[in-house]
């Protein structure tokens, strides 16, 4: 008999990881994780961006939100290199070993292979983009595009706004590149001078001062729209910028961008103020050596040399093609405000009545919230309320990403005015918003709250409030558990679930959660709760072996996640374990999914998809059956090794059988999708689903509106 070469050893449990409080030990199966076989994480991520590429491509999507979705892969596809791939990079860079360089060299090569790939498909997208924008009378034309009029306007425009802001500079005469914004674009700048010679110089393209789309005069239809990006408004006009002060004979303009490692260096000098490090490293951050070029493939070789040279990139650096319009995540803040081409806006689910007091309501029993779809001003009414309410004594909250404009600090700043006892916990190392949570974090303190910036060594990502009230003489606790951000902003497009309890053993849970926080070297004890980075992976894994004990015993066993990255390798092992001993296992990913899926004698009974559609699908449930005693588990943690052992986490259960079947119900809706799903099988090629036996469609996320509509929270 052929061996399986997928054959997994036999034996290994979760009591190696001792009591399901304890923080996991090294066990055989972690020193062997390594070794199991995965799908790349990164060359998944890409799998990922190319689901959003699918939208754009779908012509049933709405014009404008095609349009957007071309400026969510672009966006996605930068923060893709600041972070992922410059992770790749450096371990190439400084990892000692010629086989390990060797390995991350090509996982290097791999991931630049299949972003060409990508960029051609979104090239060819971003042509048809355009042509269907205009069968709808919405025009973004070029330079060349213009009639007498509009160039007359444009020229007008040029002089009046944007020449003032536009300061070139020449960088064929210099030893370096001036630091370069990596959140702009910029032009190489192609010379041609009367006598023949040739100069090259550079300019950025002031998109933080001046919008980069531009609407101008129509030309025959006066109920179309015409727009220019500001890019060929300059181009346009390229010779004026250098007017009196070079004898130009020719001119050319072509766009690129850099892309920066974004990983903060805060260092380990433990006694400095932590927004003072976390400042300075962002300042670091500006600096930091660039890992991607993205240039017009049109640009003269002389001139894209030059830029190479100047920038001082190496081996290991990322060179991509493109077009001639770089930074498309503009597209995401298109200027057509047409409704017939966007998704129709829903109306939030009432969640609180008027009238009510919170607390009264949250006394008849838990709330359970699913935004978008239902109104998230019940957060903010909470924290509205409890900072007013004469019995409330006391508020804790973790803030990892806040509005813009966030009513929730508001509240929290009331709190204080009336004497409340305020704590929140601001992550200041939530990446990319390090400087607007220095702001808040400061914001706050002025204000008169204890401000915590997190715990040394650990990220602080779960999503916690804690309402202390007194009652009767005794104080009651009015807890939020959930798995997204109190982010007003965020909260009308990403999916996530809120509970709120007034459950006394949860709410005992949740406070105890802020003293770790406080108090680093305390050994929590939840009465229901999981937490990273204590109990989180062995409960996890604990719950995957009682369901492969089931089956081993010809019992029932399932088990249905819901996350947005699968990349743990030891959380995988032994999801290849459940699928050998025949346990049913599916899985809704967002994102990253490192589990190799539909591979014969490895995971044949492991059914993975994944769903990109108006909402961001952000929330994390795992479901195990539990020899029918079902076990359903929110979560503010992904199935990555950094969730489970780097971070405060909190994994939270639904103890009332009607939340249960709530989100099992959501979940089955999701499962039945053949509209917007895609299915992950071994190459990730995500193929929709065609052979789901159904006698109607079902789109997801319109499915599950009407099932709320019909059900109290």
């Amino acid at each position: 008999m052929k061996p399986n070469k997928y054959a997994l050893p036999v034996g290994l449990t979760a009591k190696a990881h001792g009591s399901a409080d304890a923080p996991s030990t090294e066990t055989a199966v972690e020193s062997m994780a390594n070794d199991i076989p995965v799908y790349p994480k990164e060359l998944s991520w890409l799998s990922f961006n190319a689901r959003v590429l699918q939208e754009v491509e779908d012509e049933s999507v709405p014009m404008i939100e095609r349009v957007r979705f071309l400026g969510i892969f672009s966006n996605n596809l930068d923060e893709f290199y600041r972070v992922r791939v410059a992770d790749v990079r450096r371990l190439a860079t400084f990892t000692k070993g010629s086989k390990k360089k060797e390995e991350f060299s090509e996982l290097l090569g791999n991931i630049n292979e299949k972003v060409l790939r990508l960029q051609a498909r979104f090239g060819n997208a971003y042509t048809k983009v355009l042509k269907d924008l205009g069968k709808h009378n919405i025009h973004l034309i070029n330079e060349r595009q213009l009639t007498d009029g509009q160039r007359e306007y444009v020229e007008e425009y040029f002089h009046r706004e944007v020449l003032p802001e536009l300061e070139p500079f020449f960088i064929d005469d210099r030893d370096t590149m001036p630091l370069l914004n990596e959140a702009s674009i910029y032009f190489g700048i192609y010379l041609e001078l009367e006598d023949g010679s040739l100069r090259f110089a550079a300019l950025e393209i002031p998109t933080d001062i001046l919008p980069r789309f531009i609407a101008i005069p129509h030309r025959e239809k006066k109920h179309e729209k015409v727009y220019i990006v500001l890019d060929n408004v300059i181009r346009a006009c390229l010779v004026d910028v250098f007017r009196n002060v070079l004898p130009i004979e020719k001119a050319a303009a072509y766009t690129f961008k850099i892309s920066r490692d974004a990983e903060l260096e805060l260092g380990e000098h433990v006694t400095q103020n932590i927004v003072d490090r976390v400042a300075k490293s962002l300042k670091k951050r500006k600096q930091a050596e660039p890992v991607r070029l993205v240039y017009d493939s049109t640009m003269p070789e002389v001139l894209l040399q030059l830029i190479k040279k100047k920038l001082k990139m190496g081996r290991y650096d990322s060179y991509t093609p493109g077009g001639r319009y770089h930074n498309s995540k503009d597209f995401m803040s298109f200027p057509a405000d047409s409704k017939q081409h966007t998704y129709r806006a829903i109306k939030p689910l009432p969640t609180l009545p008027d009238s009510a007091n919170i607390f009264d309501w949250l006394n008849e029993k838990d709330r359970l919230c699913y935004y978008p779809y239902h109104d998230f001003r019940v957060i903010t009414k909470l924290l509205a309320s409890a900072a007013i309410d004469p019995k409330v004594r006391e508020i804790r909250i973790n803030l990892y990403r806040v509005a813009k404009n966030s009513r929730v600090v508001a509240a929290l700043v009331n709190a204080v005015r009336n004497q409340k006892q305020v704590t929140a916990v601001v992550e200041l190392q939530a990446r990319f918003d390090e400087q607007a949570n220095i702001h808040w974090s400061n914001e706050l303190s002025d204000a008169g709250v204890e401000v915590i910036y997190g715990v040394p060594g650990l990220k602080v990502h779960c999503k916690l409030i804690s309402i202390v009230r007194e009652e009767n003489g005794r104080d009651r606790y009015y807890s939020h558990f959930g798995t997204g951000n109190f982010n007003e902003s965020t909260a009308r497009f990403y999916c996530d679930f809120s509970l709120l309890t007034s459950d006394g053993n949860l709410g005992q849970d949740a406070y105890q959660v802020f003293d770790f926080i406080r108090q680093p070297h305390l050994q929590p004890a939840y009465s229901h709760i999981w937490s990273s980075p204590h109990s989180n992976r062995p409960n996890i894994l604990a719950a995957i072996e009682r369901e492969i004990a089931a089956a081993a015993a010809g019992q029932t066993a399932e088990i249905f996640i819901k996350c947005n990255n699968l990349v743990d390798r030891e959380v995988i092992e032994y999801l290849y374990r459940a699928n050998a001993a025949g346990v049913r296992v599916r899985i809704i990913v967002r994102s990253m999914c490192a589990l190799l899926c539909e591979e014969k004698g490895l995971s044949d009974h492991i059914k993975v998809i994944s769903l990109v559609d108006k909402f961001l699908e952000h929330a994390r449930v795992y479901a195990f059956h539990n020899g029918g005693d079902q076990q359903v588990y929110l979560s503010s943690a992904d199935l990555m090794t950094r969730n489970l052992d780097h971070r405060v986490e909190v994994t939270f259960p639904l103890l009332t059988e009607a939340h249960r079947e709530t989100v099992m119900n959501i979940l089955e809706l999701q499962w039945q999708d053949n509209q917007k799903a895609r299915v992950l099988d071994a190459e990730q090629t995500n193929s929709r689903i065609a052979n789901r036996k159904s006698k109607r469609n079902v789109r997801s996320q319109d499915a599950i509106y009407r099932y709320l509509k019909k059900r109290e929270i």
